[in-house]
């Protein structure tokens, strides 16, 4: 057992899928995503296989960088493997995403927690800071990838993207892949326990508000799916994602289609 067996848990939130309505790329690389198709099949596999990827890596972002900071928790439960088995949790990452994919909703889901223990970090609350940023810096750094790999097989297609086939589904993975890992990153740094904004928010207050502020992570899914669900509902104006991560979001997806045009 870990000499750090009894602390924190971390757990991450994807990014809602709003795929459809954030961005009508132009330009070589032009092409409108088959999200919206009828195959029921087709459409989990659009959205669930990048989810899955993204918060795997996001999860074991954490656990890399608190094991470089001096906190072995995640290494000794086998957590920085990239299995998903070790870190899909079944109704958060698998049953959840599945039910909304097929019902045309915005997927969001999270995955097992990933372990870190703030008393065994060198400095804890620098410490926890960083191991809170490296989730949303390792899915930036899956979205460039992504771009890449969709400017690379635009560019193997002679600069366009096919309407059907292999071709087309690849296409579709890549561009959601890109999207998921945008969201993620930037949804988990609002700055609400318990998201890796949060975390980094802890961080910075004075001690004393800084424990009274962590507090609010107890209620982190009630809080979600008020933020997500009700808010919206009671007030349109008041949509957190269109109106704080979206704006962001758009402007990074921008940049990275860019560099996938140019690439092509």
């Amino acid at each position: 057992m870990s000499r750090c067996a009894d602390g924190t848990s971390w757990r991450r939130w994807a990014a809602p899928d709003y795929a459809t309505a954030l961005l009508a790329p132009t330009g070589t690389l032009a092409y409108v995503p088959s999200m919206s198709s009828d195959n029921i099949v087709y459409r989990a596999a659009v959205w669930i296989v990048p989810l899955v990827i993204a918060i795997v890596f996001h999860e074991v972002a954490h656990g890399w960088v608190a094991r470089w900071l001096g906190d072995p928790t995640a290494a000794e439960q086998r957590r920085l493997s990239f299995n998903p088995v070790r870190h899909v949790d079944p109704v958060g990452t698998v049953l959840l995403p599945l039910s909304l994919a097929i019902a045309g909703a915005p997927v969001f889901g999270w995955a097992k927690p990933v372990p870190v223990v703030a008393a065994c970090l060198r400095r804890p609350r620098t410490g926890m800071m960083l191991v809170a940023l490296a989730g949303p810096g390792m899915n930036l750094a899956l979205a460039i990838l992504g771009a890449f790999g969709l400017g690379l097989l635009s560019a193997s297609l002679g600069g366009t993207l096919p309407a059907s086939g292999a071709p087309r589904f690849a296409a579709d993975i890549l561009f959601s892949f890109l999207m998921v890992n945008v969201f993620l990153a930037i949804f988990n740094l609002l700055p609400i326990p318990p998201f890796d904004g949060g975390h980094v928010v802890e961080g910075l207050l004075p001690r004393p508000l800084a424990r009274r502020y962590a507090s609010i992570g107890r209620y982190g899914f009630l809080l979600l799916i008020g933020l997500l669900v009700v808010l919206p509902m009671l007030v349109p104006g008041a949509d957190i994602v269109a109106r704080v991560v979206g704006p962001p979001a758009r402007w990074l997806l921008g940049q990275l289609l860019d560099l996938a045009r140019a690439i092509a």
